[in-house]
């Protein structure tokens, strides 16, 4: 789904924030894509992924070494509930993303369901392994900069989504 909504873009300057192993960098058609990660471990692996208009940096999203508006496309899947600072890794977004750039951030949010009482019961846990189990976009300040254009529920229960922002 990510993927399919990215490839129908116009072609870009694509910057994946926790890229991981990179075993899907290989389903991106058409942009020049920068991933990095904080794991040095992980980026070994992605890198023998990757393919030509693919490169691999090691950085932490929170403090983006690249200049101001350098991309059209940024990518956070499954990253923000597991940054220490979500906020100012979308301060960061917000400054590398060029005037009406796009955001693409898939993530598990905690619903207004009975699945809240099982994000709250597993956050002691979830401290231990470093992810927010109960995690609120919108208790974010930073995400008022942008313009939400999708919001695409996945799954039956709606625990994951699909966020799509704009820069303002």
């Amino acid at each position: 789904m990510l993927i399919d909504e990215i490839n129908t873009l116009p072609r870009g300057n694509l910057l994946e924030i926790g890229v991981g192993n990179g075993a899907h960098l290989h389903l991106y058609e058409k942009h020049t894509i920068t991933g990095i990660d904080t794991s040095s471990a992980m980026l070994r692996i992605a890198g023998k992924r990757k393919h030509k208009g693919v490169q691999l940096l090691q950085m932490d999203g929170e403090a983006l070494r690249f200049q101001n508006e350098q991309f059209d496309y940024v990518v956070l899947s499954h990253v923000i509930a597991v940054v220490d600072n979500p906020d100012r890794l979308l301060e960061e977004v917000f400054r590398v993303l060029k005037p009406e750039g796009r955001i693409f951030i898939l993530n598990h949010f905690t619903p207004d369901n009975w699945l809240k009482y099982v994000d709250h019961a597993f956050g002691i846990m979830a401290k231990t392994l470093h992810f927010k189990s109960v995690f609120h976009l919108h208790e974010l300040a930073m995400i008022s900069r942008f313009t939400l254009l999708k919001d695409v529920r996945l799954g039956a229960v709606s625990y994951f989504k699909l966020l799509v922002y704009q820069k303002k």
